[in-house]
């Protein structure tokens, strides 16, 4: 058997199998000779000398243990007689420690009936006092309030890490909350991309179509034109959806000067003049730099076909060593034909990526009456 895998079995088995050690390690300790009538005392009865009984005894304070965290009340109980009667037989064996380790693990694990729980344990301390007392006990008021309020202490480290532990899990059910919010805004940003600028190609190439009837070989040009486009449209859906596959570790791939090339031509097919110019070589480790430019440029093309359909449209992508530079310019002298509307939150979801990455967004209107998107974007190759 490969000794590596210990720790793991370990971890996976039963709680009570791992509470089991520290039941027998008490109780094997507690029967020693050498630690016969060593124990704890209380009320100064004479000790006396280990019988079957005492095996007993010992055996149930100790071995409730087990039950500490599955059972903790029936531990409690059964430990609790067990020290009650250790106590009253006057045997004072070590195993009476074994009530301060099932109080802290009750403290920690019982789930129902905690006050009546700790109520009733006070109740049968007083009681064991009371009979202790009669028995001939000698301890002062002191003494016992002493002893109670250490028990006490005990209960409430348990409740201590009870709270602590809740405490944890709220922490990391909320991180949770917030990690699958997070990755829906995310997988939502890109459907709203990938919808849009399709959806819109197509509106608009569907809408000059209806003008072509007289020309049966631009006509047909046309309907090829939104055919591709819906095409395309599929296939960004599909690799979209396989990322919420939960086999499916990859993120989006960033965007590459292909990429860019298709998007410009079929804004161009969809009758959007697009002069596209791209500087430098994009840098292997721009990490999802790339990607972010890639929806920039998208999302300003789209804007284009909806708000200035027609209009010159100007791309510029420089990439440099740090940074990516993207600016879109459109003029504004074009028709509103097969414009869909917006929501707005396409400009505002970059604005989002791009200072999410530690760049700059801007977009607004141009003075003579176009329209501008630029951004900075560093790439993961910053210092």
């Amino acid at each position: 058997m490969d000794l590596r895998r210990i720790p793991g079995l370990w971890r996976r088995s039963d709680v009570t199998v791992r509470d089991l050690p520290l039941a027998l390690l008490l109780t094997v300790l507690s029967l020693l000779p050498e630690f016969h009538g060593h124990g704890t005392q209380i009320g100064g009865l004479p000790t006396r000398p280990y019988d079957e009984l005492a095996v007993a005894v010992i055996a149930l304070e100790c071995l409730p243990l087990t039950v500490r965290r599955r059972w903790p009340a029936v531990c409690i109980v059964l430990v609790a007689l067990g020290f009650s009667l250790d106590q009253l037989l006057a045997y004072h064996s070590p195993a009476g420690i074994a009530l301060p380790v099932a109080l802290v693990s009750t403290g920690a694990h019982l789930e129902r009936h905690r006050r009546v729980t700790a109520v009733l344990l006070s109740v049968a301390y007083l009681s064991l006092m009371v009979t202790l007392d009669r028995l001939g006990g000698n301890e002062t008021p002191g003494d016992l309030a002493l002893l109670y309020l250490t028990l006490v202490l005990s209960w409430r480290i348990g409740a201590w890490l009870r709270s602590t532990r809740a405490a944890e899990a709220e922490r990391r059910r909320r991180v949770a909350e917030a990690t699958r919010a997070a990755e829906r805004t995310r997988i939502a940003r890109e459907l709203h991309d990938v919808v849009t600028h399709h959806v819109t190609a197509m509106v608009v190439q569907a809408e000059a179509a209806r003008y072509l009837t007289a020309d049966p070989d631009r006509l047909e040009a046309a309907l090829n034109a939104v055919a591709d486009t819906g095409r395309q449209a599929v296939a960004d859906l599909r690799r979209l959806l396989d990322l919420l596959n939960p086999d499916h570790d990859a993120d989006v791939a960033p965007a590459s000067t292909g990429d860019l090339r298709m998007l410009v031509e079929q804004t161009r097919r969809a009758g959007q003049p697009v002069e596209f110019t791209e500087r430098g070589e994009p840098a292997r480790s721009a990490g999802s730099a790339g990607g972010v430019a890639y929806r920039v440029v998208q999302e300003a093309l789209t804007n284009a076909l909806k708000y200035a359909h027609g209009s010159r449209t100007v791309v510029l992508v420089d990439h440099e060593e740090k940074e990516i530079t993207v600016e879109v310019t459109t003029d504004g002298s074009g028709s509103r034909t097969g414009s869909v509307g917006g929501s707005g939150r396409g400009l505002a979801g970059l604005r989002e990526r791009v200072e999410a990455l530690g760049g700059e967004f801007s977009a607004g209107h141009r003075e003579d009456g176009g329209f501008q998107v630029w951004a900075r974007i560093p790439t993961r190759t910053s210092s």
